[in-house]
């Protein structure tokens, strides 16, 4: 994968240091998640490259966006793109893992975003940082709810992307801390395809939840109105 920066409409990736690039599964989460709220603060989990955090920055007006990051390279990587973009008084990284963090922290988040590793067959065939990244032995999915469970605000919410796969069992999971889906998008590749990805936004209030499929291309290349319209305000060419 390319080491060359990667630019957006109002910020630019360096990517360089770290083995997890961009990629549409963080733009996806940036583009999608509600900010109904108007979150004062937002905390992104696993910040890889401050992607997603600087997505939200463009587009929310929080006061307070802070990331949190345990690889030594992404979080040099995050830091130094913070501080290139127009927000870096707005934003911060924490070199420490979720458990060490939320031990620390006191405060709550209104708005907590991960788009956290998974298990994926061909790691073996990746490098080991990035092996790491996308393997969910390092951070599980009941660590990473049970960690977002106690930053987040009584009012607040999370949103996640997975493998649809997992679905079911991460919704599971997050009730055991009282965390119930408001809004479930799956996602495939073209009509025709398999759902390969869940975007998922939790509350503390059990709410009706507001279910939608988005498709990204119509073919190769070829993207869908609804893609589009999700992520043009972040790409150069949409």
């Amino acid at each position: 994968m390319s080491n060359k920066p990667f630019q957006f409409k109002q910020f630019t990736i360096q990517q360089d240091k770290t083995a997890m690039k961009v990629g549409t599964d963080g733009v996806l989460l940036g583009a999608w998640v509600s900010l109904g709220s108007n979150p004062f603060s937002i905390l992104d989990i696993g910040a890889g490259t401050g992607l997603i955090a600087l997505m939200l920055a463009q587009k929310s007006s929080a006061e307070l966006i802070d990331a949190v990051e345990l690889n030594n390279e992404a979080y040099e990587q995050t830091v130094a793109n913070f501080e290139e973009s127009d927000w870096g008084d707005r934003l911060f990284c924490y070199h420490a893992s979720l458990q060490e963090f939320a031990e620390e922290i006191e405060d709550t988040y209104d708005l907590i975003v991960s788009n956290p590793p998974f298990y994926t067959s061909t790691y073996k065939n990746l490098e080991e940082n990035r092996a790491m990244a996308r393997h969910t032995e390092t951070l599980t999915y009941r660590d990473l709810l049970q960690g977002v469970s106690k930053l987040l605000s009584e009012n607040g919410s999370c949103a996640f992307i997975i493998p649809y796969t997992e679905a079911s069992n991460f919704i599971e999971i997050a009730a055991e801390f009282r965390l119930f889906p408001n809004r479930i998008t799956n996602v495939k590749g073209i009509e025709t395809s398999e759902i390969k990805r869940s975007l998922l936004q939790f509350s503390f209030k059990e709410n009706k939840i507001e279910e939608t499929m988005l498709i990204i291309e119509i073919e190769r290349h070829n993207y869908t109105t609804a893609y589009k319209n999700l992520v043009k305000d972040f790409y150069l060419k949409m």
